[in-house]
């Protein structure tokens, strides 16, 4: 319903409520989920949060909603004033998409500039789901979850930053790895040396262990088909070729699942990959004619589109978050690459 909705009013009633009633609060029980929660604030009466959850009466969750289209950062400092005005010890921003949990670790009683706990609803993963359920009404334990906040918070923060050094390193990030790899004069010309090297090395490192796994997965289930492992360690690297064409871990990704998808099919070394600057191709024996499916990150979604049908005809188009979801659609892509067999 995402695009259909425009409203900050639509996003409460056909996002937030919900997910709240999944958690397993009754949102149509005010001695529950109360609307419009009273939440004075100095001189000023009056003044309303959108939800609280309350326990014997007293707020334990504040909950702050925007429309779907905006971003939160800016909203931050209004539930800033109403979370030291009541008891709550938890108050949530949220715009149905993205949701931010805040405490007051830093200051008993004031909100935390920052969230120790956030998500998007679009890209879950199992740590957020073992992190939202302490949130569910069964087992909702304040002092539980306050207990482990902290470390979630730092946690977070930390690979938050490993993930913008891995994207691209900081000055200061490569004088540190220096210090640590190179015994010579760390001059300005040796840190720009160094820059493109050690974003390199990152992004190997990941993909090595990446590799790895995969290859691990396969072999653990491949009944000694092969001693070749199908994902080989080039293959998850990325690519900038001389036509400006960026070949992505995504993409790259996209194909080591599909060749997982095709493994009891076809042999994996059939299965090749093109880069073209509006999609990534992913076809059988290097043959153009043969393609099996084009994968497409654009800003707003991700898709394929299976080569099931003639042109002039409507081929079928699956939607992903992840390139492992791809691995969902494995019955038709199999039977998509059955008709070049």
């Amino acid at each position: 319903m995402k695009e259909s909705i425009t409203t900050e009013e639509a996003t409460k009633t056909a996002i937030v409520m919900p997910f709240f009633q999944i958690l397993g609060y009754d949102v149509f029980n005010p001695m529950e989920f109360n609307p419009e929660f009273t939440a004075d604030v100095g001189i000023k009466k009056g003044e309303k949060v959108d939800y609280a959850i309350l326990s014997e009466g007293k707020p334990v969750i504040l909950i702050e909603c925007k429309g779907i289209t905006q971003t939160l950062t800016k909203h931050d400092s209004q539930l800033f004033r109403y979370f030291g005005t009541t008891t709550s010890k938890f108050s949530i921003l949220t715009n149905g998409i993205e949701y931010k949990f805040f405490t007051d670790l830093e200051e008993t009683n004031k909100m935390d500039v920052t969230p120790f706990f956030s998500f998007n609803i679009l890209d879950l993963r199992d740590i957020h789901i073992a992190e939202i359920a302490k949130f569910r009404k069964s087992t909702f334990d304040v002092d539980n979850i306050t207990s482990t906040a902290s470390e979630l918070k730092y946690l977070s923060a930390f690979k938050s930053y490993l993930s913008t050094q891995f994207d691209l390193p900081s000055e200061k990030f490569v004088k540190f790895m220096v210090n640590e790899i190179y015994d010579g004069v760390k001059t300005k010309s040796t840190i720009e040396k160094f820059t493109p090297i050690i974003h390199k090395g990152l992004k190997q490192l990941i993909n090595e262990q990446v590799n790895d796994k995969l290859n691990a997965a396969l072999k653990s289930t491949d009944d000694n088909k092969s001693n070749t492992p199908i994902v080989k360690e080039e293959i998850i690297e990325e690519i900038d070729s001389s036509d400006g064409i960026v070949t992505t871990n995504e993409e790259l990704e996209s194909y080591a699942v599909v060749r997982v998808a095709l493994r009891d099919e076809v042999d994996p070394e059939r299965i090749f990959y093109r880069d073209n600057k509006s999609y990534f191709n992913i076809m059988l024996d290097d043959n153009i004619r043969k393609w099996i499916l084009r994968v497409y990150f654009e800003k707003n979604r991700n898709f394929i589109v299976l080569n099931d049908a003639p042109k002039d005809k409507e081929r079928t188009i699956i939607e992903f978050v992840k390139p492992l979801d791809i691995l969902d659609s494995k019955d038709i892509i199999i039977k998509t690459t059955k008709q070049f067999l």
